[in-house]
C-alpha cells in the first residue's frame, strides 16, 4: 500500500517511565484481582514442604521469563495475522539499553489490528490466568496474572496514545524505540 496521501506522525513512549508506571500498574491488578481472591478464597497460603523445595523455588522465576518470552511471541503472532507477509513482517529482539525485549511488525497495519496484537498479551497472559485463579483459588495463577498485567505497561501507554485515532488509520512500529508512526489521510 502507498502512503503518499497520508500524514506521518511519530508517537515514542519512554520505557523508563513505562518502568515506573508498571508499578502503577502492579499496584491496580493487585487491587482488582487480589482482594476480591481474598475475599473468596481467604488468605490460605500454600504450605511449602521439604521436598523439590528447589524446583518449587524456581518454577516462579522459569514461568516470568517464559512468560516474558511469550508476550512478545503472542504480539508476534498477532501480528502477522494482520500483516501482509505474515511472519516475514515480525522481528524480535531485545533493546539492550533498557533489558527490554520486542516484537517488531515491520509494515504499516490498520490501528483496530494493531490495538489487538498489542492487547493480546496483556489479555492472554495476565487477565485470563487472573479471573481464571478467583474461579478456582489458584495462588500461583494469581500471582502470575498479576504479574504479566503489569508488565504490558509498555502496552497499556501505546495503547493510550493511539486509542483516540481514528481505527481505520495506519500505524507502524517504530523499529527503533517504544512507538509508532500514525498514517493519518490528508
Amino acid at each position: 500500500m502507498e502512503f503518499d496521501d497520508f500524514i506521518k506522525e511519530k508517537k515514542t513512549i519512554d520505557l523508563a517511565r513505562a518502568n515506573v508506571d508498571a508499578l502503577k500498574y502492579l499496584v491496580f491488578f493487585l487491587v482488582i484481582f487480589a482482594v476480591p481472591f481474598f475475599l473468596i478464597w481467604g488468605f490460605k497460603i500454600p504450605e511449602l514442604d521439604s521436598e523439590n523445595l528447589i524446583l518449587k523455588a524456581f518454577t516462579p522465576l522459569f514461568a516470568l521469563l517464559v512468560g516474558i518470552i511469550v508476550h512478545e511471541l503472542i504480539h508476534g503472532f498477532f501480528f502477522a495475522l494482520y500483516a501482509s507477509k505474515g511472519m516475514k513482517a515480525i522481528k524480535f529482539g531485545i533493546l539492550w539499553k533498557t533489558l527490554t525485549p520486542y516484537c517488531h511488525c515491520k509494515e504499516p497495519l490498520k490501528i483496530k489490528h494493531y490495538i489487538i496484537a498489542l492487547l493480546a498479551p496483556l489479555i492472554i497472559l495476565g487477565i485470563v490466568p487472573a479471573v481464571i485463579s478467583l474461579m478456582n483459588g489458584n495462588l500461583f495463577l494469581l500471582v502470575l496474572g498479576i504479574i504479566f498485567s503489569a508488565a504490558a505497561a509498555g502496552d497499556l501507554m501505546i495503547y493510550l496514545l493511539i486509542n483516540k485515532e481514528n481505527p481505520e488509520d495506519y500505524v507502524q512500529d517504530h523499529p527503533s524505540e517504544a512507538g509508532y508512526y500514525i498514517f493519518r489521510k490528508k
